[in-house]
């Protein structure tokens, strides 16, 4: 069976997805920091009888990242990476005079360069895939100047650019950022949370990624409204 590795995995959008290409009969490699968390996800998971392998760790640790990729290389190898873990800057999200360049470089560890670290690592196993691909799950702040979301929008726009030039680098694969829209998560209460709109379950998000992997558009920046009004 297909194997993804799925960073942020225990919960929102990382969580809905794996549920997804679990009911698929995909085995999984689900990373998280918390390790209850990710432990009673990888349990319900398991109920849909694929393998499901809970590794809790920080994607900036590079030895972490080695340690996914070598259970996903136990499990048969990558067919699927999927970058959704994400750190803000600044909890709640502040205007950049106020941003702590510690909390910018940490946005820029989690979400761009522990990103690039594990596509590196996994990229023999991704190229030995029959259909290798890359999610990166970018953000609007990538590509929108919203006030508070400076440094968080800097480290997704970033993290754009480099999954466009793996996708030109890495023709054999292919390489989708997606930005997914408003959805309720944690990290999005983190951010702004004062405000109380509702907002759509990161699950309504999933049949647009299980479209790019069946369909297999070509390499580039996709959003998850488009994909799902022209289904």
């Amino acid at each position: 069976m297909p194997v993804a590795i799925i960073t942020g995995a225990s919960k929102g959008l990382g969580r809905a997805l794996a549920e997804a290409l679990a009911a698929r009969g995909w085995d999984l490699v689900l990373d998280a920091r918390n390790p209850e968390v990710l432990k009673e996800t990888a349990a319900a998971l398991e109920a849909y009888g694929t393998r499901v392998t809970a590794l809790p760790g920080d994607v900036t640790d590079s030895g972490h990242r080695a340690g996914l990729v070598a259970q996903a290389r136990r499990l048969g190898g990558v067919d699927l990476l999927v970058s959704n873990a994400s750190a803000l800057g600044a909890e709640p999200l502040v205007r950049l005079e106020e941003l702590p360049l510690e909390g910018l470089r940490r946005a820029l560890e989690v979400n761009v360069v522990a990103a690039l670290g594990l596509v590196r690592e996994a990229l023999p196993l991704l190229r030995a895939a029959p259909a290798g691909a890359v999610v990166t799950v970018s953000s609007d702040a990538a590509a929108e100047a919203y006030e508070t979301w400076g440094g968080y929008g800097a480290s997704k726009a970033a993290l754009d650019q480099l999954a466009a030039v793996l996708g030109a680098e890495e023709p054999g694969l292919r390489v989708w950022a997606v930005d997914p829209g408003d959805m309720a998560t944690d990290l999005y209460a983190a951010a702004v949370p004062d405000d109380d709109d509702p907002r759509p379950d990161p699950a309504s998000v999933v049949p647009a990624l299980l479209r790019l992997l069946d369909e297999r558009p070509a390499s580039g920046r996709y959003g998850a409204p488009a994909l799902l009004e022209a289904r």
